[in-house]
């Protein structure tokens, strides 16, 4: 064993190899990676060393006290999303009709169903590799995923019927690339986290179609930056919808909202 430096304490193999790699909670994910079968262990490791994500890895990401499938090329979903859930949580009936749009692996859907009694889902987003491991994750509360662009691939019988429509969409600005998280940057595509020249292309167009998607009443609610809410909340009033926003307690995530009046 090694030891931290000043301290004299012994350090764990596997721990000191993810601290070289540069992993900042080394111990932690040591502990995710002993989870594998021996036999995928030090092949596991490697890919971890050579800057691929812990969850890519893994084959998992922990969301809200939830374990969800993830594959390699697929969006990770952020812990700060966690406002989103809940706030979609806070405003959705029981019984009520959902979208969750730009759903990627189909986090925010599952954890909606989870927490919202006799939820009715439906997800989509336009990456088919995204698409296939919603489709695992959604599964178990009876979600149904559709590949398409926004709601090109969507039933007509769900126009005016959705009490909420949550659309996690890509808001990294074009120029901003290089704020995402290296490890992250190189394994994600790029499509899903950039927003165009101010970051605000695809709520742009989700604004537009919320409308006559929603029940009368009902939300679409999207994550943003705290810089983009003026303009976001600009390009939901514009739509015709009544909007909102709401920022967590330490000014990390940020969610925009707007009502069908």
């Amino acid at each position: 064993m090694t030891s931290d430096a000043g301290s004299g304490a012994p350090v764990e193999p596997l721990v000191a190899r993810l601290r070289a790699a540069g992993c900042v909670y080394a111990e932690d994910e040591a502990a995710a990676l002993r989870e594998l079968p021996p036999e995928r262990l030090e092949a596991s490791v490697r890919r971890r060393e050579a800057g691929e994500p812990l969850e890519h890895v893994l084959g998992w990401v922990e969301l809200g006290g939830r374990r969800l499938a993830i594959e390699p090329g697929v969006f990770v979903p952020r812990q700060r999303t966690l406002l989103l859930v809940a706030e979609a949580v806070r405003l959705t009936p029981p019984g009520s009709r959902v979208l969750d749009l730009c759903c990627g692996c189909g986090a925010v859907g599952r954890l909606l169903a989870e927490r919202v009694p006799g939820l009715h889902l439906d997800a989509a987003d336009v990456d088919e590799r995204a698409v296939a491991v919603a489709r695992r994750n959604l599964a178990p509360v009876g979600g149904r995923v559709w590949c398409g662009d926004l709601v090109d691939p969507l039933p007509t019988a769900l126009r005016g019927a959705l009490a909420t429509i949550t659309a996690n969409v890509p808001y990294v600005p074009s120029g901003a690339e290089h704020l995402v998280p290296g490890d992250l940057r190189a394994a994600e595509p790029r499509f899903t986290r950039d927003g165009g020249e101010d970051g605000l292309d695809v709520l742009r167009r989700v604004a537009a179609v919320a409308a006559s998607w929603l029940a009368l009443g009902g939300h679409v609610l999207s994550e943003v930056a705290e810089h983009q809410v003026p303009a976001a909340v600009a390009v939901l009033a514009a739509a015709g919808l009544t909007p909102a926003h709401v920022v967590d307690d330490d000014g990390t995530a940020v969610v925009v909202g707007a009502r069908r009046r």
